[in-house]
């Protein structure tokens, strides 16, 4: 998986705005994180608790929890791992962030 697949997959959900912060780029939906670009062929993912837990779990080659983001709701998707199950995590980050903002 790439940027530009990440980009992809994030701009058909709605809501989803791209911009680059810090040189580097970032999806937010009604401006809050969804991912970003991390260290090299990574991605920071917004995610924490069980979500994170999980994912960390079931695919340990492809995410993990840099010791700088264990205190923050965050894990690093490495972009050569499984392009799906990166998928799913970007679309539990942004049904988390767009029903934070809704209430729902």
């Amino acid at each position: 998986m790439t940027l530009d697949d990440v980009d992809a997959h994030l701009r058909a959900l709605d809501g989803v705005r791209a911009r680059n912060t810090e040189g580097r780029r970032a999806w937010y939906v009604d401006g809050l994180l969804v991912a970003r670009a991390d260290a090299q062929g990574t991605l920071l993912v917004r995610l924490g608790g069980r979500d994170r837990e999980r994912l960390v779990s079931a695919h340990p080659t492809t995410f993990g929890v840099p010791p700088r983001w264990e205190a923050h709701a965050k894990v690093q998707a490495d972009l050569a791992g499984d392009a799906d199950a990166i998928r799913a995590a970007l679309h539990l980050a942004w049904e988390r962030q767009r029903t934070a903002r809704s209430g729902v």
